[in-house]
This record gives C-alpha cells, sequence and structure tokens, in this order.
C-alpha cells in the first residue's frame, strides 16, 4: 500500500483507487491494514494507498472524514463510495468489486 499520496495526484488519477484514511493510534485501523494488504494482492489494475490523518489532514478535511478507518473508493478523481470501521476481507472486496 502507497502512503505518497498528495490530493492532486488523487484527483488527477484515472482508473479505480483505494484511499484508507488512517491514524496510528486506531486499534481498527491496525486490524483493517493486513486486510487491505491482502485485497491489494487481488488486484491489478487497482491502486491502493494509505494516508494518516494526522499526517495529512487536508485529507480529512476534502473528503469529510470524521471517522476511521475510512476507506473512500475514488474512480477517475472523484469519490464513488465510502465504508467506514472495520470490515473483514470478504466484504472489502465486495465493496472494491462494485466499482472496479
Amino acid at each position: 500500500m502507497k502512503t505518497n499520496l498528495t490530493l492532486n495526484e488523487l484527483k488527477n488519477r484515472t482508473g479505480v483507487s483505494v484511499v484508507d484514511m488512517n491514524a496510528t493510534w486506531c486499534g481498527p485501523c491496525r486490524m483493517l491494514k493486513p486486510v487491505l494488504e491482502k485485497l491489494e494482492g487481488e488486484y491489478n489494475d487497482v491502486e491502493f494507498y494509505g494516508v494518516d490523518v494526522d499526517d495529512n489532514p487536508e485529507f480529512a478535511e476534502e473528503f469529510g472524514v470524521s471517522s476511521i478507518p475510512c476507506v473512500i473508493l475514488v474512480k477517475d478523481g472523484k469519490e464513488v463510495a465510502r465504508s467506514v470501521g472495520f470490515k473483514p476481507f470478504d466484504q472489502m472486496k465486495n465493496f472494491v468489486d462494485q466499482y472496479k
């Protein structure tokens, strides 16, 4: 999962991106990380990004994130869906598949 992402890069990216908004102190965020890493291995055409909201508050503000973990699906630079809280692998896979 890549961590070096700017808002500008995300808005100008074509295709599907999965953006995990998280924080190091967040227990559910730490539980979700391995799920997303496993999920990343399932797709060749989807980019996965991890964004620490404490280090990148502009992401949280831009997307109106008030609870974490918050996984945002972005397609061609626009948010198309979001999932808040921990979800197991199968649910996260279904979440990504609906927009892939």
